[in-house]
């Protein structure tokens, strides 16, 4: 029985997902959409749960990673899509339809390739990598939530018309991070210590104060947005490191010559 927790926790995951959809798809108003984005976030949890109770248990299994990824589609590459479609997007036509369908297929590819990168690295014994290539699909989604639940803050704004663009420029920057290349923490390293202790009181009591000062949204709207930053930056921090130092033509091809002679000098040093 103790091995079948893992994935029910992921199928009570995909449950939110498939409820955020119903309700995003028959909204009235904009509290069902609201009521929508808390499921997903609802599925965030889920998620994050159902692999650490797995390792826990040590009933990780290549069943429980494929049901995982096919979870992970459903609740935050589908019914985020349908969430901000459903919010803002639908006033752009065929082009909010296309931008829906991008972001869902990019989060398609996005857990295609964790799945290659996880099943050839399954046979290694080495701890949780510190970076995983690409936006998680719930950081992608996270941006997404964010939006939809500061919508009603900000006065139905976010929902005009004038507003739908934008919306659709930031989907679309979400979904090429989630297929691009760029490292982003995972976070599995951290080891529980006093400085851990302190970012995360810090983190709860600003989120708190946040919420209760203005709405939840925007707590959903800083947390994912400083976690892009971090990886964007982090990234580009780590740039020139990886670009390889330029050399001419002539420096190539003249450096075989310059070998020869510098070994032709320490033969004859060694021979005086």
């Amino acid at each position: 029985m103790l091995h079948l927790l893992p994935s029910l926790i992921t199928l009570s995951s995909v449950f939110c997902g498939f409820d955020a959809v119903r309700r995003a798809a028959s909204a009235r108003s904009g509290d069902d959409v609201q009521r929508a984005a808390l499921l997903v976030l609802v599925a965030m949890v889920l998620d994050a749960l159902d692999g650490r109770v797995a390792r826990m248990t040590r009933t990780q299994s290549a069943f429980g990673r494929e049901l995982d990824s096919l979870a992970d589609l459903v609740s935050f590459g589908v019914a985020p899509a349908v969430l901000v479609y459903q919010c803002t997007l639908h006033r752009l036509g065929l082009a909010g339809v296309l931008g829906g369908f991008v972001f869902t297929a990019c989060c398609a590819i996005r857990l295609a390739r964790f799945n290659v990168l996880a099943s050839r690295d399954a046979g290694r014994d080495a701890p949780p990598p510190r970076y995983i290539v690409g936006l998680p699909v719930t950081g992608a989604a996270g941006v997404l939530v964010a939006i939809v639940m500061t919508e009603g803050a900000a006065g139905g704004q976010l929902g005009g018309a004038g507003a739908a663009p934008a919306v659709l420029a930031a989907m679309l920057v979400a979904s090429l991070l989630m297929v691009s290349t760029i490292r982003f923490r995972s976070f599995k390293d951290l080891r529980f210590d006093t400085g851990t202790a302190l970012l995360i009181a810090f983190a709860l009591g600003s989120s708190a104060l946040v919420s209760a000062r203005w709405t939840p949204g925007f707590v959903v709207a800083g947390l994912t947005g400083a976690y892009v930053l971090l990886g964007v930056v982090e990234s580009l921090w780590r740039l020139p490191r990886t670009i390889p130092r330029f050399r001419s033509h002539d420096e190539e091809e003249f450096e075989p010559q310059r070998h020869r002679e510098h070994r032709g000098r320490e033969g004859r040093e060694k021979r005086i």
